[in-house]
Formats: C-alpha cells, sequence, structure tokens
C-alpha cells in the first residue's frame, strides 16, 4: 500500500485450520469444495471460497454491520496470500462488498468481476466507508480504521472486469462464469459457476418478484450439481392475504392521513435500492393520485447513490425503463455540511437515510423533531434490526422515552408509527419453488440466521429426500457434489 506501511489487517489473530472436512461418500470429492470464510452463523461479512480442482474463487467479500475494526472480517486469514484467481462480487450492498478492498490487497494477481452497475454503486459505497470509519476510528478509538483509504479504492476499481449479465466468461483453470439478474438490487447477480462437468449456482440476495424499479430475478432453471443459496426470510411465513399492491396502497393511505392532519411523513430509507424504490412509489402514487403533491426531500448518501441509479436507467432490465428519479421528480434535498441540519415543515414527506436510523445519521437527527407531535408519522419501509433506533421505535408504546443518540437527550414518542414489506429478498416460499425446481444433488444455505436455516433443512428432508442438505458454519470445508458422469 502506498503511503503507509503494508500490514496484515488480521495480524495477532491465529491462523486457525477448516474444523471439520464434509465428505458424503461417493457423490462427493475432496477436489472441489466450499468453506464459510464468515465468523459468525447469522447474516454479515459474506464471503465464500470455492476451490475447484485448484482454481480458488472467492465469493463476495463483506464487512459485518453489527461488528467493529478486525472482527467485522471475514476469516480472510484462513486464505494464503496470492491464493485466490478470481473475485467475484454478486452486488453493492456493504455485508457483501465492505471489504473488497482488504481481499483485493491479500490477493493481488485474483481477478474481480461484477456487473457494471455494481461497480458504480460499489465505488461509491467503499469511499463513503473510509469516511465512515475515519469517524469511528477518531470517536471509538479503533486503531485499525480505517481498514483501507480513497487511494486504495481508486486503485482497486481498475482491476475490475464487468461482465453483463448470461454471457459466459473464463475464470481460468477450466472454470467458467455466468451472471444471471438477482431481481434484489440495481446490477445483482447470481452466478453460474462450471468446472469439470460440475454446475454450481450461487444465488447471492435474490426476489424472484417484481419491486417498484427492479424486476424479479431471472435465473436459470435446469438442474445443478450443488446449489448456494440465501436463507434470509425462512424463519417468517408472508402473511397469505399480502399482496405488494395493497402494501403500496396501505402506504398511500398511511401518508395522506397524516398529511391530511397537518403533520409531515417521516420514511427512513437505505441509501442505495430502498430509497430509489421508495421514490419510484411515490411518483406513481402522486400521478395515480392516490397522494398527493407535496415536498418530497432526501438526504444523507441517497443522493449520490439516486445520480447511479438514474445513470443506468436506460441500459439495464427493470420497470419504469426511462425514468430518471433526479430529472423528472421534483425533490427537495437536505442541507450539505455536517453542521447544516435538514428542517421540519409540515405537509412535507422526508425520505431519509438511513433506514435502521442509525446514530449520526440525516434520518436520526431529523427524527428528534417529528417523533413528539403525534399528528406526524414515522414509516418504516425495511429491515430494522431490534437494537437499532428504527428497532426499538417499532417496539416501544406511544409515550416512551426513546434514545436516538447516546449524547442526546431523549424523545418522546407520540408520533404514529407503522412498518411495511417491501422487502428485496425473496420468500422462503419463493425460494423454497426455486430449489424444487433446480433438483440440486446438493444444497448450502447461507445468508441466514439459524432459525431460518433450519426451516429450510426440515422442508427439504421432506420434499428432496435424495438431496444432501447442509448448513455450513465458520470455518467448515464442505466437500462439492461431482457431476452425475464423474
Amino acid at each position: 500500500m502506498e503511503g503507509r506501511p503494508r500490514i496484515s489487517p488480521w495480524a495477532g489473530i491465529p491462523c486457525v485450520p477448516p474444523r471439520a472436512v464434509y465428505d458424503g461418500g461417493s457423490l462427493f470429492t475432496l477436489k472441489t469444495y466450499f468453506e464459510s470464510l464468515t465468523r459468525r452463523d447469522d447474516i454479515g461479512a459474506n464471503s465464500y471460497l470455492l476451490d475447484l480442482d485448484g482454481c480458488r474463487v472467492v465469493l463476495d467479500a463483506g464487512l459485518h454491520p453489527k461488528l467493529e475494526g478486525l472482527e467485522a472480517l471475514p476469516r480472510y486469514d484462513r486464505l494464503a496470500e496470492d491464493s485466490v484467481h478470481a473475485i467475484i462480487v454478486t452486488h453493492s450492498h456493504l455485508d457483501h462488498t465492505a471489504s473488497l478492498p482488504v481481499l483485493m490487497d491479500q490477493q493481488r494477481a485474483a481477478r474481480v468481476y461484477m456487473t457494471e452497475p455494481t461497480g458504480a454503486l460499489v465505488e461509491a459505497m467503499l469511499h463513503n466507508s473510509v469516511n465512515v470509519m475515519k469517524s469511528k476510528g477518531e470517536e471509538l478509538g479503533i486503531k485499525e480504521y480505517p481498514l483501507f483509504t480513497h487511494k486504495e479504492v481508486e486503485r482497486n476499481v481498475k482491476r475490475w472486469r464487468y461482465e453483463p449479465v448470461q454471457r459466459r466468461f473464463s475464470l481460468g483453470k477450466g472454470t467458467v462464469a455466468e451472471f444471471f439478474d438477482a431481481g434484489h438490487i440495481l446490477g445483482s447477480v447470481g452466478v453460474m459457476i462450471e468446472h469439470g462437468g460440475q454446475r454450481i449456482f450461487y444465488t447471492g440476495d435474490v426476489n424472484f418478484e417484481d419491486q417498484t424499479i427492479t424486476k424479479g430475478a431471472s435465473f436459470p432453471q435446469e438442474e445443478v450439481d450443488t446449489l448456494i443459496i440465501e436463507s434470509t426470510r425462512g424463519a417468517h411465513p408472508r402473511p397469505e392475504e399480502y399482496t405488494r399492491e395493497g402494501e403500496v396502497l396501505r402506504l398511500a393511505s398511511s401518508i395522506r392521513r397524516t398529511l391530511e392532519r397537518g403533520g409531515s411523513v417521516l420514511i427512513p430509507v437505505f441509501a442505495m435500492g430502498k430509497t430509489q424504490e421508495v421514490l419510484m412509489m411515490l411518483s406513481v402514487l402522486q400521478d395515480s393520485g392516490e397522494l398527493p403533491e407535496c415536498p418530497v426531500y432526501i438526504g444523507g448518501l441517497s443522493t449520490k447513490m439516486t445520480v447511479i441509479f438514474d445513470e443506468f436507467a436506460r441500459s439495464v432490465r427493470r420497470n419504469h425503463h426511462g425514468f430518471e428519479i433526479l430529472k423528472e421528480m421534483d425533490l427537495e434535498y437536505s442541507p450539505r455540511g455536517k453542521r447544516k441540519a435538514i428542517q421540519y415543515k409540515p405537509g412535507c414527506i422526508y425520505a431519509l437515510s438511513s433506514g435502521m436510523m442509525t446514530e449520526k445519521t440525516v434520518s436520526n437527527k431529523f427524527a428528534s423533531q417529528l417523533l413528539h407531535d403525534d399528528r406526524n408519522a414515522l414509516l418504516m419501509v425495511g429491515y430494522a434490526d431490534p437494537d437499532s433506533p428504527a428497532g426499538k421505535i417499532l417496539e416501544a408504546e406511544r409515550g416512551a422515552k426513546i434514545t436516538l443518540d447516546a449524547g442526546e437527550p431523549p424523545v418522546e414518542l407520540w408520533c404514529d408509527v407503522d412498518r411495511f414489506d417491501f422487502s428485496g429478498h425473496s420468500t422462503r416460499d419463493a425460494l423454497l419453488d426455486y430449489i424444487l425446481l433446480v433438483k440440486p444433488r446438493q444444497v448450502l444455505l447461507v445468508h441466514g440466521d439459524p432459525a431460518a436455516k433450519a426451516w429450510f433443512a426440515a422442508q427439504l428432508a421432506e420434499l428432496l429426500p435424495e438431496t444432501v442438505t447442509i448448513i455450513p458454519h465458520p470455518g467448515d470445508r464442505i466437500s462439492l457434489c461431482a457431476p452425475e458422469n464423474g
């Protein structure tokens, strides 16, 4: 690394060998294996190794969103330096990308593959991560922060290779890959990897249903040997009466009631993906007359991310093709600069990041102006960790005192609070249907809490008894299913 000594970010952490090897007998071969590089059995710091007869491929490179410093990294100490041939990034969320510069510094010869929209989003998010880590390093005294610099990100980008969906490309050593639209967020993909007759499909994060902008996944339907699949929503069924159209109208009704009584609405949104989905939803509702025209504010990182979404409005598979949000919507913007704060006005919609109202973010700071007034409404449209300010508000009763920021006095909660299901992840039933469709000889359940994975394992034991279903744990090395004619 130029400008500072090259120190391994996992220095001092003992290199622990893989804890277990799963060998299922004659159907499996230790020449090809999967190894989880995650630290914990939950969602976060997603990163997995495939070793295919010596062609070593890392799938995703995230940071754990609830941990800090070295503990947030995947276990890259399990990888020998310059031992990886290729790195595949399925989409731009930080739990899949935020440690990419660390991995690339360790694996300097590895080729890095993603789609072009993912590349644009990841570049912006990594630069923002540098700023966040610098602030946290100073505030929390984390000496390892930042884990990488702006200059390192700029150098990294030059090594990225952009591949379109549904066009095969070589990973080297007789291994080929192909991206398929995952329907999760702009640029997201699942990837089919073929080696020596083996067909391995990694879904990444997937949504088979259309969202407001993003079309549902278009995945291969042929049988595969090994399926590595997310299990995020496995622990909870969706209500049978649910429809996305009904949920949109329920959101519109809540906003309309709030505006009619002279209040304003805060919709905390993740800057990348959820912001753009919500803004497009508001535009459609206003055009149809379901919502009145009113000022719509956005703030935080959302504007920068929306610029990127608009750049690809005509070049990707999506709904509302060609619609550029910043050009075609009359939006208001929060003031730029750390010392300037967005000011509350009645009769407005505030779509502000972050989605979980994390301390120091625009939505968190603004909430103190809105929560105390019963004319207002706080409407949640994405996941909220129970320990986050958003999660705590969802569990609180009216009149409770809410601590938004540990350095500020609590705020009484008198506004309406509601939550809406606009998840970018597939339901468990849709994921199960896909598993049954492709009839894998082996399923690896990843990206889910233990209860979610357990639900899938129980279903597959009954519905696909000949399929070997495995829940990988951190450090497990799992032999992959050989091709049927292997």
